[in-house]
């Protein structure tokens, strides 16, 4: 099966789980992270809002804050229009719809920061496998923006992908532009991956 078809079959899946289903994934995902205490203080966390399916992280987002850490929603930088940035995000900040659909935060450009000033990103996906692959949405928009991170050793920002379960794979294809996954977390466990 190609990416293609993996990519199909899988977001398919996760759209399929019903309203009951993924609300209890949500919790599940939530006990599970709160019990690693990840969040620390002071910490920039990106996050973002759950669109096709994916694991909503919005409990994950109410614990961060709780624990006094500050969340960061991504967006499409306006200049450069395959580059994602990072914008603050609190309960009113105003969002509007990116040419995908997606909702974004509305602030000025002098208020974004690139993903090199993020201490933890949470990471939507469509496929994972337990070496840390991580197959999106296919526009390689997160791989450009944490190109960084394969260019020299960089310890942050750690990189956590979130799923359901059902979306792993025994093995997807590394491409040579991938940035692997420091942890994965589902409603069921963590997945720590061993850094080669």
């Amino acid at each position: 099966m190609d990416s293609g078809e993996i990519r199909s079959q899988l977001r398919f899946k996760r759209r399929s789980l019903t309203y009951q289903q993924q609300q209890l994934a949500a919790q599940g995902l939530s006990s599970i992270i709160q019990g690693e205490l990840l969040f620390t203080q002071g910490s920039r966390i990106g996050v973002y809002l759950a669109n096709d399916g994916e694991i909503d992280p919005s409990l994950l987002v109410s614990n961060a804050r709780a624990a006094g850490c500050y969340c960061f929603l991504p967006l499409i930088d306006p200049l450069n229009t395959n580059c994602l940035y990072f914008a603050q995000y609190h309960s009113d900040t105003e969002l509007k719809a990116n040419r995908y659909g997606i909702l974004e935060p509305v602030v000025e450009q002098s208020a974004m920061l690139s993903a090199k000033d993020l201490d933890i990103l949470l990471m939507p996906l469509v496929a994972f496998d337990r070496e840390g692959t991580r197959m999106g949405m296919g526009g390689g928009f997160y791989d450009r923006s944490l190109a960084f991170m394969a260019e020299s050793v960089h310890v942050k920002p750690t990189l956590i992908g979130l799923a359901h379960s059902c979306q792993e794979r025994p093995q997807l294809v590394r491409q040579p532009w991938d940035i692997p996954l420091h942890l994965i977390a589902t409603e069921k466990e963590i997945v720590c991956v061993k850094q080669k």
